[in-house]
């Protein structure tokens, strides 16, 4: 199977993932401030890591190699997930997910300046077609402001930073490692953030189950993010992400009875066929020459 179908398929995973836990969170978003639900997420996430890679028999691959990197990818990833958690608590979860689908975009320009990747014109025709897609989606205007719009843009930010210091540390670490100063380091920045006011609520009874569908959703998204990125360039995977938007938008109006636009399948249909085109792009087979 070719490297960037196998990526798609891993990407695939990170869609569902990142659902669940977009369900999980709102959920709990009563009871916890956005700096609880990742130091609470973040602590159960090492618990995981730490369990699964034992009985893999990869914890020994945990170590402190490219401390430095790991340290600006959970920076990236922290201020972005924090704003994401607080953005699908105050606008529709259709909303959130078009704005965070700017993130291919920042791939693309943040990229070349730190993996060195090539800007293809398919990869460039893929992200200009998606972004035209998510315009259609959300047409914004001065009259439909709210802060939320611009938590939801500034986290893609953040989960572009995130996924190319991803890419940056797959070249060299293996993805125990990375998931396992994922969870630590969120943890830390949580507990910082969370207890800078002497102050940390706990989850109640009925909360528990919530946060641990979110560490375990946000664990396994990773897993399959990572896996994609280290098998296809972060500007072919990222813009599979896409086919988030309707696949939350059902869920928005069965779950929390949001509104379905009609333009969110336009724009979902530019987004599909852009991503279509860029998938066959890159996997069509350069014919063998003869000698």
């Amino acid at each position: 199977m070719h490297q960037t179908l196998r990526a798609s398929l891993w990407m695939i995973g990170t869609i569902v993932s990142f659902t669940f836990m977009a369900i999980a969170g709102r959920a709990v978003s009563l009871d916890l401030d956005t700096f609880e639900i990742m130091l609470y997420r973040s602590l159960i996430g090492i618990a995981i890591v730490l369990t699964v890679s034992s009985l893999a028999g990869t914890r020994r691959q945990i170590g402190v190699r490219k401390m430095g990197w790991h340290f600006l990818r959970n920076i990236f990833h922290f201020s972005g997930q924090n704003l994401w958690f607080y953005s699908i608590t105050v606008i529709p979860l259709a909303q959130v997910f078009a704005l965070e689908f700017t993130l291919p975009l920042w791939v693309m320009l943040m990229s070349p300046l730190i993996l060195g990747e090539r800007l293809t014109p398919s990869r460039a025709l893929a992200a200009v077609a998606g972004f035209i897609g998510i315009l259609i989606v959300t047409r914004p205007s001065p009259d439909t402001f709210h802060i939320g719009l611009v938590t939801a843009a500034l986290a893609a930010i953040g989960f572009a930073g995130s996924a190319v210091f991803t890419r940056r540390l797959t070249r060299t670490e293996p993805i125990t490692q990375i998931l396992f100063w994922l969870t630590a380091l969120q943890a830390c920045f949580g507990l910082l953030c969370a207890g800078y006011d002497g102050d940390i609520a706990l989850p109640s009874a009925e909360n528990w189950p919530w946060v641990i569908v979110i560490s375990c959703a946000g664990l396994v998204a990773h897993f399959c993010l990572t896996t994609a990125l280290s098998l296809a360039p972060a500007t072919v995977v990222m813009p599979i992400d896409f086919a988030r938007l309707p696949v939350i938008a059902v869920v928005g109006m069965a779950v929390y009875q949001e509104a379905l636009d009609p333009w969110v399948f336009v724009g979902a249909v530019i987004i599909f066929g852009s991503n279509y085109l860029n998938i066959l792009h890159e996997t069509r087979k350069l014919p063998v020459t003869k000698t």
